[in-house]
């Protein structure tokens, strides 16, 4: 059964918002908003009240737009579609600034998610009428939870405040912690998680962290720390070891099929699932935490990341817009790079065409007039005819004038017209205009567990070791048939070629903008691949801009809490 994090939580969001001295845009203007007695926390309703709204926290920066913004824009993958704000995170241009108000957002989400995890972490033991083993347990998860947040933190904005205690009143002392004593303490609090997390593949109440995530996220944060200025010479096999202990100690599976990891509904919790954000058809649980809910534009509630890389099909020839081909924002489209050397490869891969839709069948019967394909002058269809078909090759006007549809070939695309991903479509929704998507974000997966292990084999010079766990994930995306053929070599196993798998694989996942920040490969992999972006993009495009409002807010300003350097 899905979790509802938030349900009842509201007014628990309120004390939490008074106690955290970070999200307070002017801290000398605090108000009064709730009368909830402060030791509320220590009651049974009031500690599972506390946890719940931890989590809550992970729907602010997972299914959302603004997430996915400083997780999936400007990279070599992604380039800026026709419609939507916030195109500087695609450009790298004066946009991008300190005053962006999704940054400041999503910079308060996480420290009020800290804050919350701090006060569950320092009240547990007073809280009455729960079992010394579940506090235990719960403790550990916020200790996951808190780590989350500041790894996230840490990969945006490099060292940030590091409060690790609960913070009870606003505050305006507040200063930049050094890299080395971020990764310090996110990897003491993963690494005090483990003894009490549950040790299993699924948490008997799903959704909750587990021993499993804890040690999938520890790969990931010591894969970051190696190519850190915070290095250490066993950062790699420590990254290995926790992604083969997940790997080996749980029963995780990869699912036969890609297509089917992104199965909407009973198939969104699988044998191969880690770590999911959890979302539900109930719209009274399915929000984000404020500020993450009143920022209009499809945020207000549940996983929306289905309206954001459509293309715009519903004003093309025999086609309308309806529930199962979604609302086409256009947000993002594929980079020329994207689809022709990271996905290029097809005849033996199938994730092409798992991952992108290159079909629309018309729900729009008529005769009309062609608009993008000049191989013919008009297109008749009958309901559930082809109306649009990608092939994703320049096929000739003679082949194209054959097909009685239209064909959309790579030389037409525009940033409104172009293969559209579908691992995030949702269905299920109750009309077309709803915006609220249900389905889970799936944080954590074993394929990208797989890929962790084989760049920590790889950079530790154990090239088999790391071919083979690059080809259990290909040896799952071939084509019936195929198997052999999508196997490599050691020979050929390079950084780049584990590069691009990753991109392959995970695709659209809220990860690309971070493996290339991590790799140090962001600005020189733009360059060559997202002309868009290719001529502004700098060095100090690694890390975001500081969110004007917190130097603003802190005693010393800029002086005491610096902004990162060339903003």
């Amino acid at each position: 059964m899905k979790r509802t994090y938030i349900k009842s939580l509201k007014f628990f969001s309120l004390l939490t918002f008074m106690l955290v001295g970070q999200s307070c845009q002017d801290v000398l203007k605090e108000n009064v908003i709730s009368g909830i007695s402060n030791d509320y926390i220590s009651t049974p309703a009031g500690f599972n009240a506390a946890i719940n709204s931890a989590y809550a926290t992970l729907r602010g920066f997972y299914g959302t737009q603004q997430g996915l913004t400083v997780t999936e824009y400007g990279t070599d993958l992604y380039a800026t579609g026709a419609d939507g704000g916030y195109k500087g995170f695609h450009f790298y241009d004066a946009q991008l600034n300190s005053q962006v108000d999704w940054l400041k957002n999503i910079w308060d989400e996480l420290y009020r998610g800290i804050n919350t995890c701090n006060a569950v972490i320092e009240r547990a033991p007073s809280a009455t009428g729960i079992t010394d083993a579940l506090k235990k347990q719960r403790v550990a998860e916020m200790k996951f939870l808190r780590a989350h947040y500041y790894f996230l933190l840490l990969q945006q904005w490099g060292g940030v405040d590091l409060r690790l205690t609960e913070t009870l009143a606003p505050t305006k002392k507040t200063t930049r912690a050094s890299e080395a004593d971020m990764y310090k303490a996110i990897i003491a609090d993963l690494e005090a998680s483990l003894p009490d997390l549950e040790n299993k593949a699924k948490s008997s109440d799903y959704g909750r962290a587990t021993k499993a995530a804890s040690e999938h996220l520890l790969a990931r944060v010591y894969l970051a720390k190696a190519m850190s200025s915070s290095k250490a010479a066993d950062d790699y096999s420590k990254a290995a070891t926790y992604a083969s202990n997940v790997i080996n100690n749980y029963g995780f599976k990869l699912l036969p099929d890609f297509a089917s990891v992104f199965a909407q509904g009973a198939g969104e919790i699988n044998s191969e699932v880690i770590f999911a954000v959890q979302y539900t058809v109930d719209p009274l649980t399915n929000t984000a935490p404020p500020p993450l809910d009143n920022t209009g534009d499809g945020n207000t509630f549940g996983n929306n990341l289905h309206l954001f890389f459509g293309m715009q099909y519903d004003v093309q020839a025999g086609m309308v817009r309806d529930v199962v081909y979604d609302r086409p924002f256009k947000r993002l489209r594929p980079t020329k790079y994207c689809i022709d050397n990271v996905f290029g490869e097809r005849v033996n891969d199938s994730r092409y065409k798992k991952t992108f839709r290159d079909t629309w069948l018309s729900n729009s019967p008529g005769t009309y007039n062609t608009a993008f394909d000049n191989s013919k002058a008009k297109v008749t269809f009958k309901t559930g005819d082809t109306a649009i078909y990608i092939p994703g090759y320049e096929m000739s006007v003679a082949e194209r004038a054959k097909r009685p549809y239209q064909v959309l070939v790579p030389s037409a695309y525009t940033e409104a017209l172009f293969p559209t991903l579908v691992k995030f479509m949702d269905p299920l929704r109750q009309d077309k205009t709803y915006a609220p998507g249900s389905r889970d974000f799936l944080c954590f997966r074993l394929a990208d567990t797989y890929l962790m292990l084989a760049e920590a084999q790889l950079m530790q010079g154990k090239v088999t070791e790391a071919t083979e766990a690059v080809n259990v994930v290909r040896r799952r995306a071939a084509w019936p048939g195929k198997t052999a053929a999508m196997e490599i070599t050691p020979a050929q196993l390079t950084f780049d070629f584990l590069v691009d798998e990753r991109g392959r694989e995970l695709c659209g996942e809220q990860i690309r903008w971070m493996d290339l920040k991590r790799w140090g490969n962001l600005v020189d992999r733009v360059q060559k691949t997202n002309p868009q972006a290719a001529s502004n993009i700098k060095p100090m495009h690694l890390l975001r801009p500081i969110p004007q409002s917190q130097i603003d807010r802190t005693e010393g300003g800029a002086a005491s809490f610096p902004q990162n350097p060339g903003y």
